[in-house]
């Protein structure tokens, strides 16, 4: 899973999943805080939160086009640094007056522009690191990898952004609208983190660093010879062909904070026993994903592959302690994770692959021993509340990227992998079942109230459980694949702006989320459900119409 990538990949990954950890803690209370200190109604604060997302997609673009012409890795350094200045401004209370509003205004854009510079030509010095020859068939499993790293950055970071705000009105004495700056603080010493990453595995990706002039017109000059005009044109139309189905992609997959959220809230059971219970602690979530992780680790074959193994364990045990909070001795969660964490930094030092073995299977035994325990002690109920099902989405991607990467490593070794486009067109149809399923599942249902929100029945929280996970492996089948695609097929001298598009379709499709919410109340479930399955295989049909286009730059 892990063996045979390029060195920079993990310290360009670990970069950006600082950098997404704290744009998630900040984005998960940001709407609410909007409410709370300035007092505004739903509406104008959901204008500018959805104007900001807007951005925050759409400025890849020129970030792009400036790092095709000032070089990448300048713009990403730059691009830190002025999301650091954005964070930092949303940090400090300035009440609810005019300069309070202009200051967060200006923060807003900073960040917005921060991330236009840093995110997109992040992901192009990614691409670059497969440019040779013996990592070029690892191309697609790298960008899964880089992606899980993202989302495990996503499944913390409400956690911590609840908590620390806890700290802050019951320690700190902070009022509830101050608070909410301390969430966006996180985001600065996450950016931190982030930076000092960088800097310090700089000689893993110094290959992709921006080069000198001479190197710049050497490679130029090279671009031009192998790259004719006509071909620059073909690759270009095709890219911008799979931007068109990446639209209608994100308007259906993002609508886990939109109409799916509303389901949840009107139709999902409040409460959840027995094992349907333990799906809504995030601690049970953790605990498989380690056992997915130690049953890969049990059947690798050298230690190279183990240090990235312990490495993603003490990583993911120290976030399992900020999750707790703060270490108690009393608490056996906590000394557990100490010791996952120990473990995992030790066994980077070790030279045996039978010490790993060994340790893999104390990891599923430890987990395993966790969730049996949690189980048989567990009495009663939980209540399901609508946000918590925005906690399956992060937890399955990281789950479920070494299995995505075993099955299409499988398929390599008899060639038979298809390639990015034709994983791209399954995205789109897997995504199709998971409305379909909705559908069904909606059959009877009442119509919602358009008006008044209420509860409307009792349905199972696993149907929308399932309908995550169905998503989930839509979204492995297009994401990463298809950023994968754009680092590959773009012209050299267009590639910045080419995945700046990728951002820009995504920026679209999530302007596009809104329509079927506004069907909501205004016809059946099944209704909306159907539009949505419709346009996900209406797009599948699409690109398998012009897949042999594709397959052909692929």
């Amino acid at each position: 899973m892990f063996n045979g990538q390029p060195k920079g990949l993990w310290t360009l990954a670990l970069a950006n999943t600082g950098e997404r950890f704290g744009y998630y803690t900040m984005l998960a209370v940001f709407i609410l805080f909007l409410q709370e200190n300035f007092s505004w109604s739903s509406g104008q604060a959901g204008l500018v939160y959805s104007s900001f997302l807007m951005c925050v997609y759409f400025l890849p673009l020129f970030g792009g086009m400036a790092a095709d012409k000032w070089g990448y890795s300048k713009m990403v350094t730059i691009g830190i640094f002025i999301m650091f200045i954005g964070y930092l401004l949303l940090s400090i209370p300035m009440g609810a007056n005019t300069v309070a509003i202009v200051a967060m205004a200006a923060a807003l854009v900073l960040v917005s522009l921060g991330t236009g510079l840093f995110k997109g030509n992040l992901q192009v010095m990614v691409g670059d690191l497969y440019n040779a020859a013996e990592y070029a068939d690892k191309r697609d499993s790298g960008f899964s990898l880089f992606y899980m790293l993202i989302n495990v950055g996503a499944l913390f970071a409400p956690t911590a952004a609840v908590k620390i705000m806890e700290w802050g009105q019951n320690s700190l004495g902070f009022s509830k609208a101050d608070s909410y700056h301390l969430a966006f603080a996180v985001a600065c010493v996450s950016l931190i983190a982030s930076i000092l990453i960088y800097y310090l595995g700089k000689s893993t990706f110094r290959q992709v660093l921006t080069p000198s002039k001479a190197q710049k017109a050497a490679q130029k000059a090279e671009a031009v010879e192998e790259i004719s005009s006509s071909e620059t044109k073909e690759r270009i139309i095709c890219l911008v062909l799979v931007y068109l189905v990446v639209i209608f992609f994100w308007m259906a997959f993002h609508q886990n904070g939109a109409t799916l959220t509303y389901f949840a809230r009107d139709y999902v059971a409040k409460t959840a026993e027995g094992v349907t219970a333990m799906e809504f602690d995030v601690m049970n979530l953790v605990c498989i994903i380690l056992i997915v992780y130690g049953l890969f680790g049990l059947f690798q074959n050298s230690q190279t592959k183990y240090k990235d193994f312990f490495t993603m364990l003490s990583l993911t045990a120290l976030g399992l302690l900020i999750y707790r909070s703060k270490i108690i001795e009393q608490d056996t969660i906590n000394l557990v994770a100490v010791i996952m964490a120990v473990t995992g930094i030790f066994c980077l030092r070790m030279d045996k692959s039978s010490y790993g073995k060994m340790i893999s299977a104390l990891l599923i035994f430890i987990s395993s021993g966790i969730l049996l325990y949690k189980f048989y002690t567990f009495e009663g109920y939980v209540n399901v509340e609508a946000p918590l099902f925005q906690q399956f989405n992060p937890c399955f991607v990281v789950a479920l990227t070494p299995v995505s990467i075993a099955l299409f490593g499988w398929l390599a070794s008899k060639g038979k992998e298809p390639k990015a486009p034709v994983k791209i067109g399954l995205g789109m149809l897997v995504a199709a079942v998971a409305y379909l399923l909705m559908t069904f599942s909606s059959i009877g249902l009442p119509a919602p109230d358009p008006d008044t929100p209420q509860h409307l029945a009792d349905v199972s929280p696993n149907i929308l459980v399932s309908t995550y996970l169905i998503l989930t492996f839509a979204e492995l089948l297009l994401s990463p694949i298809g950023i994968s695609f754009v680092t590959k097929v773009a012209p050299p001298k267009y590639r910045g702006m080419m995945m700046g598009g990728w951002f820009v379709s995504t920026a679209i499709g999530n302007f596009l989320v809104s329509i079927p919410t506004l069907l909501w109340g205004k016809t059946e479930l099944t209704v909306v459900w159907g539009v949505l399955m419709g346009i996900c295989l209406l797009a599948a049909l699409f690109i398998f119409s012009i897949i042999k286009k594709l397959n052909k730059v692929a």
